[in-house]
């Protein structure tokens, strides 16, 4: 039976009717789709004054996970003053790029000065269990050990990430809490994908039909991610909403739309960090779907979106 579901902004339903959306990801579909180029990142750094650096890092088992480095230009004077945003990008962990929604943290260079680090994690199916993660977690350490070389704070590193990127920016922090290293200031989860499970009433509501990300879309890229693990195997940096224990975080930014898949899992995870003592910041834009601001920056939701996170990490980063 279809359960009704939240009314879309109507600015966003407007702009989404000229798009066309998918009714199913499989493996042919996500061919097609990873033959797509490369964000654009070019033409989002001609305007601006900005160093770019490509680094490669060992993942653990040898494997070279590329990062990028975005950093102000013309501020050798100011070593070890920067903010670090380390970005994690969304895809649905099976497709997407180090560049795609970049366009996102550079605003924070833009307004902050912070340095961007974007990783290249491997992607399922290709790669499966905990490897994404770890993948994430050896660029940050990497980042966190040459803090001095890339010039930035080593107190204030975020991580952040949006979609598949949000989920694994939770598991990223959940690992370096158990592992204590490195140091994270805030984790920013934009629209996150933290849950395997895929039950919740936000999931069944955006089932059955086209969408930009389904509730089958979801199983898709679950089980790419999870390959042969039984649900009692998935481990918690994997799918962060099994962690029975959310004390110890630092602080944290989470957003979603009304109108999406994410939403249910989302505002559980905020709830569950201040049910165990933590800090959160919890944003449901109503009638936003998924990724909507990474879609439609235009759009008067989009930008006020946008803004209400870079308030926030203006207050982090300047307290």
């Amino acid at each position: 039976m279809t359960t009704a579901r939240p009314a879309l902004d109507p600015e966003l339903r407007e702009l989404l009717a000229d798009t066309p959306l998918m009714s199913r990801l499989d493996a042919e579909t996500l061919a097609q789709l990873r033959r797509f180029p490369s964000a654009p990142v070019d033409s989002l750094l001609a305007h601006r004054q900005v160093d770019r650096r490509e680094v490669t890092v060992q993942a653990e088992d040898g494997v070279p996970i590329p990062l990028s480095v975005f950093s102000p230009a013309n501020t050798g004077g100011n070593s070890g003053a920067a903010p670090c945003v380390y970005w994690m990008h969304g895809g649905g962990m099976v497709m997407g790029d180090r560049f795609a929604q970049i366009d996102i943290p550079l605003e924070w260079l833009d307004e902050f000065g912070a340095v961007v680090v974007s990783v290249d994690y491997r992607l399922a199916p290709e790669a499966t269990g905990t490897a994404l993660v770890d993948d994430c977690y050896q660029g940050l350490l990497w980042v966190a050990e040459h803090a001095e070389e890339l010039g930035i704070d080593p107190a204030r590193i975020v991580v952040a990430g949006a979609s598949a990127g949000g989920g694994l920016a939770a598991g990223v922090t959940l690992l370096a809490r158990d592992l204590g290293t490195p140091a994270i200031a805030a984790q920013m989860l934009i629209c996150p994908m933290l849950d395997h499970r895929n039950t919740s009433t936000s999931s069944r509501q955006y089932a059955e039909g086209p969408g930009v990300w389904t509730r089958e879309m979801n199983e898709f890229g679950w089980r790419a991610v999870l390959g042969d693990l039984t649900d009692d195997e998935v481990p918690a940096y994997v799918s962060p909403a099994l962690a029975d224990d959310l004390s110890g975080l630092p602080t944290t930014y989470v957003d979603t739309g009304s109108a999406e898949v994410f939403r249910d899992e989302d505002t559980d995870y905020a709830a569950r960090i201040w049910a165990a003592g933590g800090q959160a910041e919890l944003h449901v834009w109503a009638g936003g779907f998924h990724g909507f601001d990474a879609l439609y920056p235009q759009a008067r939701i989009s930008a006020t979106a946008r803004r209400t996170r870079t308030a926030w990490l203006a207050r982090l980063l300047t307290a």
